[in-house]
C-alpha cells in the first residue's frame, strides 16, 4: 500500500523526536513514501523555527535540510507537485469536514495524498489523524 507521509510524522526521520525510533523503522521498511513540494517548504520552515528557538544549531539546520534534499533526489522521499486541482480539492476537503478543525496546509496534504490515490496517511498531527480517517485513510499516527 502506498503511504503519504506528513511533515510533522517525517521531521522524526530527521530530527531527535518522540517516536522518532519508531517513525524510523516504520520508514525504512516501507517500500515507498510519498510527499510533496508543499512538505519541502514545511521541513525548510520547521527547521528554521527549532533553530529560531534554540532547539538546533545552524550548522545542524543546514545539515538536516541537506540531508532532506538528498533524500529527495536519491528517491527515497517521492516528491508530487502541488497543483491547482490540489487546492482546489483542499477547499472542497475544508467544505466537507466542519467539524474537523484542518488548517489550510493540513488540508492540502490531505488534498495532494487522495489525488495521488494514497491508501495510508502517516503523521503525528491528531487534528489530521481524525480528518484522515474521516475521508477513508488508513492513518499510521506518531503523535
Amino acid at each position: 500500500m502506498t503511504a503519504y507521509v506528513d511533515t510533522s510524522a517525517l521531521a522524526k526521520w530527521y530530527l531527535n523526536e518522540a517516536r522518532s525510533e519508531e517513525f524510523a523503522a516504520w520508514i525504512q521498511a516501507e517500500p515507498e513514501s510519498h510527499i510533496s513540494t508543499l512538505t519541502v517548504v514545511e521541513m525548510r520552515c520547521l527547521i528554521a523555527r527549532r533553530r529560531r528557538n534554540h532547539e538546533i544549531s545552524s550548522d545542524l539546520e543546514q545539515t538536516v535540510f541537506a540531508t532532506f534534499q538528498d533524500d529527495i533526489a536519491q528517491g527515497f522521499l517521492i516528491q508530487h507537485s502541488v497543483d491547482d486541482e490540489g487546492v482546489r480539492g483542499a477547499l472542497t476537503l475544508l467544505t466537507m469536514l466542519p467539524d474537523h478543525p484542518l488548517r489550510t496546509l493540513d488540508a492540502l496534504h490531505l488534498s495532494i495524498a487522495r489525488r495521488l490515490g494514497m491508501e495510508r496517511l502517516a503523521t503525528a498531527d491528531r487534528v489530521m489523524v481524525g480528518a484522515a480517517k474521516a475521508i477513508g485513510f488508513k492513518v499510521v499516527p506518531f503523535d
